[in-house]
């Protein structure tokens, strides 16, 4: 068995958990309700299973290749990208007045699952286009709006982001490419640019690279940081490709996994293109706001690779599941079998699968939940809406990205597991989802950046009061569940209010700490992070929950419901049911983090 998108499972959380239909009486949406949801979801599953899921294995196997700084990409990626393009999945999201499908993002983050499913190295693309356009949305001039996104949406060009430098990964004050301003509008930009993930290729006629850079008279540190456009052929006014500019394609990294997506060495400035020395950049916004640009399309990024972590994980669980119905091995322990049977049938093996499930499952609805929020956050009509659902958002995004990464290694180790010696084999394909999910925790911000983000601006800055506006949400839905007499509701409401008690007292100890003490706040950033959206993602299990008992009993798909509330009841009892030790561990563990002296080490 390929590839199958959980199509059934994706419109039970956009429908039932994340409100699509509210979603789509937002002027402009109005045509996004769940039909629409379900021809999009039904097409970009068809196109996915089809064209794409079949390269993955190829892709890892026969990655691209550099020859004198030109790219060749995998086998079939340059003619999948093309049909891709054509199909007009690059612009799902984007607006219709730049030749955008304008559909919210609810639908968008769904198709983007199922998209980095079918083949997360291909998808890197896509993804840092989608951000390179959101940064040119809300930065770019009307010009240069005009110019590149419409290329950009319809796939004839694609684009990149370029923070880090030999010297300078998270720490953005330590950047040193050069941008020196000519007189004419245009910089000179110089200097080397490392991890560009599809930096350099052959699947489209141009790149558009969008590059912090520092003008001479810049201040020190992040304040003096702008961002430039620096087209890979400059483009003339009529859109039209020109000269080839000065950005050079030095190497191509050799990679743990994801290794069909080329990430690339770029050198500005070394007299290699038909502009003279020092590629021609264009700057986008103001000088010395190039950062506060930059985290536009980090943002939107930082939520897609959380997507992708849930998509991997999906991946490595259908193919789990698969493997432990086929192999043959051992009787089961109650003796329900008289010989030899498929390893689903024994205990540890279901533990394994259902923690697989319960976890991909919980971080889906926490991500399209999040999708919802922003799609409020953007287009509502009402201030106040808007408002609430960007502070919810914000929120969430660490989260997503945090939470969902972390949990696909997970998840991906345990399909390895799952396959036993098999799975340490390359030719059986398990192992390649464990390889490719280790990026998604480090690139576009580690965990621990995306944990120092949610401590300091998303919990200490507001003393809690986003935080605890969700815990009160959560104590809405216990409620909901006390009323309820089902062992699986039972189950969830003990677990959900210890969780939610448990998060309550983390953020107080951080709100109340960070000044005081912030290395004992720090040395328990990461298990926040964690505590937080296991709480997140059980909470939507729990409503999740509510929902499938009240159809099952209506008799609506009957086999589908009962395995979510199942599903629900494992993820409380045996997921949420960390949380308080993880509590445990940040309030009273933070001193032995930084007892031994580095020499010690």
């Amino acid at each position: 068995m390929s590839y199958q998108a959980p199509v059934k499972d994706m419109l039970f959380c956009m429908k039932e958990l994340a409100g699509l239909e509210e979603v789509a009486k937002i002027p402009g949406f109005e045509d996004a309700g769940v039909e629409t949801a379900q021809a999009v979801l039904d097409e970009c599953a068809r196109f996915n299973q089809e064209v794409l899921a079949p390269l993955n294995w190829e892709g890892d196997r026969n990655p691209g290749s550099w020859n004198d700084g030109r790219v060749t990409t995998a086998p079939g990626f340059k003619e999948a990208f093309k049909q891709f393009a054509e199909a007009g999945w690059q612009g799902l999201q984007h607006p219709t007045e730049f030749g955008g499908q304008g559909l919210p993002k609810t639908i968008g983050a769904a198709c983007g699952e199922i998209l980095n499913s079918a083949n997360l190295s291909f998808a890197l693309c896509p993804l840092l286009t989608d951000g390179a356009v959101e940064a040119l949305l809300t930065a770019g001039s009307p010009e240069q709006k005009q110019l590149y996104i419409p290329k950009m949406l319809s796939g004839q060009w694609t684009g990149t982001m370029n923070l880090t430098e030999p010297q300078a990964g998270s720490d953005l004050a330590l950047v040193r490419t050069r941008a020196v301003p000519q007189g004419d509008g245009t910089y000179r930009i110089s200097g080397q640019k490392i991890f560009i993930t599809y930096g350099e290729h052959d699947m489209a006629e141009n790149i558009i690279h969008l590059v912090l850079a520092r003008t001479p008279d810049a201040p020190e540190g992040v304040k003096g940081i702008s961002l430039f456009i620096v087209p890979k052929f400059l483009v003339d006014a009529d859109g039209s490709l020109g000269k080839r500019n000065d950005v050079y394609c030095a190497s191509i990294e050799h990679k743990l996994g994801i290794k069909a997506s080329p990430t690339a060495v770029l050198v500005y400035g070394d007299d290699k293109g038909e502009v003279g020395p020092g590629a021609i950049g264009y700057l986008v916004g103001q000088e010395n706001r190039g950062l506060e640009y930059m985290f536009i399309m980090m943002n939107a990024a930082r939520f897609a690779v959380g997507v992708q972590g849930i998509a991997v994980a999906e991946r490595a669980y259908q193919k789990a599941v698969q493997y432990a119905k086929e192999r043959i091995q051992s009787r089961p322990v109650d003796g329900s079998l008289p010989a030899a049977a498929p390893i689903i049938h024994h205990p540890d093996v279901r533990r394994m699968l259902m923690t697989m499930r319960a976890l991909t499952e919980g971080c889906r609805a926490m991500a399209l939940v999040a999708a919802a929020a922003y799609d409020a956050a953007h287009h509502h009509p009402d201030e106040q809406v808007r408002k609430q659902n960007q502070a919810f958002y914000e929120f969430m995004v660490p989260l997503v990205k945090g939470y969902s990464t972390e949990m696909s290694l997970e998840v991906t180790s345990l399909g390895v597991q799952v396959h036993g010696g098999m799975g340490f084999i390359e030719e059986t394909g398990a192992a390649q989802y464990y390889r490719d999910a280790r990026i998604l925790p480090i690139y576009e911000g580690t965990t621990a950046i995306q944990a120092n983000d949610l401590v300091g601006r998303k919990t200490a800055r507001d003393g809690g009061q986003v935080a605890k506006a969700i815990a009160a949400r959560i104590a809405e839905t216990e409620a909901q569940l006390a009323r309820r007499d089902s062992a699986a509701a039972r189950a969830m409401h003990q677990r959900l209010q210890a969780a939610r008690e448990a998060f309550v007292q983390v953020v107080d100890f951080v709100a109340g700490s960070i000044k005081t003490a912030p290395n004992a706040v720090f040395a328990g950033s990461v298990p926040y992070l964690m505590l937080a959206g296991n709480l997140v993602a059980g909470w939507q299990m729990a409503r999740a929950l509510m929902v499938a008992e009240d159809k099952a009993a209506a008799g609506e798909d009957v086999a589908y419901m009962q395995a979510k509330v199942a599903t629900a009841r494992f993820y409380a009892e045996h997921v949420l049911s960390r949380v308080p030790g993880i509590r445990d561990s940040i309030l009273a563990g933070h001193e032995s983090v930084t007892a031994l002296a580095p020499e010690a080490f």
